[in-house]
């Protein structure tokens, strides 16, 4: 499915900035192999995001080659009719296999479990979330709570705290779910890849 305008979530803001989010990230070779072939995912309520999306538009910022950085792509979908461990890994081996020529690892997801296997990574407890979309407005910093997937003649693209700091280079804490610990460890491990990021301290706000 080729892009067309992006079209902004109605659960939740997006601002100009999405059809520039848009074009830049399908410019990535292995996000538009994924993106022009959208009918092989068939997960519900699933979406592209964070990450990949996110470093994608850093590389453009920072004049860097498109895969600086990149590890993998991240999907991930909401179905709450299977909560098992066994069927999001076969659901995450069946899109691999759909997908061979990417070159990159597709990580897949099921949010809707995530609260199951959380406290036992993490150290506490989350609620469940009732989406996909509320589990990306809870993603670590407000340049990273982004989203697309496509849709007929066009895209939904979701950006929770809008375009500005990503396509500033400015990494925020977004404090709806993780700690201090799990931001400094991802801040450090961006600030080696990308040493041009912005970052806002932890207390600063």
């Amino acid at each position: 499915m080729k892009a067309g305008k992006a079209e902004g979530s109605s659960r939740g803001p997006v601002d100009a900035g999405g059809d520039l989010l848009l074009a830049l990230c399908l410019e990535h070779p292995a996000i538009s192999a994924i993106w022009d072939d959208w009918q092989k995912i068939d997960l519900p309520d699933c979406w592209l995001v964070a990450g990949c999306l996110a470093q994608t538009v850093w590389n453009r910022r920072f004049g860097l080659p498109h895969g600086h950085g990149i590890a993998d792509l991240d999907l991930v979908y909401f179905d709450p009719h299977d909560l098992s461990e066994a069927g999001e890994q076969r659901q995450a081996e069946r899109i691999r296999q759909a997908f061979p020529a990417v070159g990159l690892w597709i990580d897949v997801k099921n949010e809707a479990r995530v609260h199951l296997w959380y406290e036992g990574k993490f150290g506490y407890p989350i609620r469940p979330y009732r989406s996909t979309v509320d589990a990306i407005d809870s993603f670590p910093t407000t340049a990273t709570t982004i989203g697309m997937r496509p849709l007929p003649g066009g895209a939904d693209v979701h950006c929770t705290f809008g375009t500005g700091d990503l396509f500033a280079g400015l990494v925020r804490p977004n404090k709806r779910q993780i700690t201090r610990t799990i931001y400094h460890a991802k801040v450090s491990r961006w600030l080696a890849l990308w040493p041009g990021l912005d970052v806002v301290p932890w207390g600063a706000d």
